[in-house]
């Protein structure tokens, strides 16, 4: 009864039989050459027949050889396919980390998880909220959505999602009583505080807002300056004034009545909506189910 050859003779037979060389197998294989001719040599007493013919330094597969080698070679295909799918599926991450900025994970990221979750029930998103420029893979985020200027990521792909809209928003019981006439942005500004953020992504809000509409910036109050997004947004809630800032991170307190729009949205061209992810991510069937539905969920709420 003829024992199994071992693994390591048959992919040394292969390299071999593919070459036509003992010298060029064990360069593609990183062995030394007496160690592949050691190898070829045990295969063909263990099946005890000779498998290739010398020539020089060549050698070619004998009829013997060639009938194995169409018998093998295919199987060890297999294996190597089967094995290195389970590596990759291995090495998966089980989840990936998507970073946003913190106002548009709570306010566009959020509402919209359950569609999500529809559209793509096998993949498991988590939310970073790291800010400013940073490295994707050293801080082990897996792709990420910009609200900025591509030119900061440049090593990675980078596709925009969509235009950054500035709009003035409030709480709707504030223009109770207001007739139509009164219900202009100019005369809201002169009836209602302004209510700031003083973060470097958002300081530049109402300047380029005013700006647009050729209205003077208002003054800054006591009490209604925030650092971040999210505290001013619920300033506007609580009816303390009148806030700028970006429509994709407060389209759903539109939708549902705790904000309203005043007047045009405009074009932000300082910022925009941008996809990232490493070139390497780009392929892998959770990001692109990712990529996928971002492009289409933009694209349908910026036609809203």
């Amino acid at each position: 009864m003829i024992k199994s050859a071992p693994l390591k003779s048959l992919y040394t037979f292969i390299a071999v039989a593919e070459t036509g060389s003992m010298v060029l197998a064990a360069e593609q294989l990183s062995i030394s050459h007496s160690a592949v001719s050691q190898s070829i040599k045990a295969l063909e007493l263990q099946l005890n027949t000779p498998l290739f013919n010398r020539i020089g330094r060549r050698v070619e597969l004998n009829p013997v050889g060639e009938r194995y080698y169409k018998r093998i070679a295919p199987a060890m295909a297999e294996i190597l396919a089967a094995s290195q799918e389970a590596s990759n599926t291995a090495n998966e991450p089980a989840y990936l980390t998507l970073n946003m900025v913190n106002s548009l994970a709570l306010h566009w990221w959020i509402p919209r998880v359950a569609d999500f979750q529809r559209i793509s029930p096998n993949s498991d998103i988590r939310i970073s909220n790291l800010v400013g420029e940073f490295d994707l893979e050293r801080e082990g985020i897996d792709a990420a959505i910009i609200h900025g200027q591509p030119d900061k990521w440049q090593k990675y792909h980078c596709e925009k999602l969509a235009d950054d809209q500035l709009i003035l928003v409030c709480n709707p019981q504030l223009l109770v009583g207001l007739n139509k006439d009164e219900l202009t942005a100019q005369n809201l500004l002169q009836r209602f505080k302004a209510i700031y953020v003083t973060n470097p992504r958002r300081q530049n809000d109402w300047q380029t807002w005013c700006e647009a509409n050729n209205l003077a910036q208002p003054k800054q109050h006591n009490n209604l300056t925030f650092n971040i997004s999210v505290q001013a947004t619920q300033a506007a809630m609580r009816q303390l004034g009148v806030l700028v800032t970006h429509k994709q991170f407060v389209r759903d307190d539109i939708k549902h009545g705790m904000l309203t729009q005043i007047g045009q949205s405009i074009v932000n061209p300082h910022q925009q909506f941008y996809f990232a992810t490493s070139h390497a991510m780009l392929n892998h069937p959770q990001v692109s189910a990712l990529r996928a539905w971002l492009k289409r969920e933009f694209l349908r709420t910026a036609n809203e």
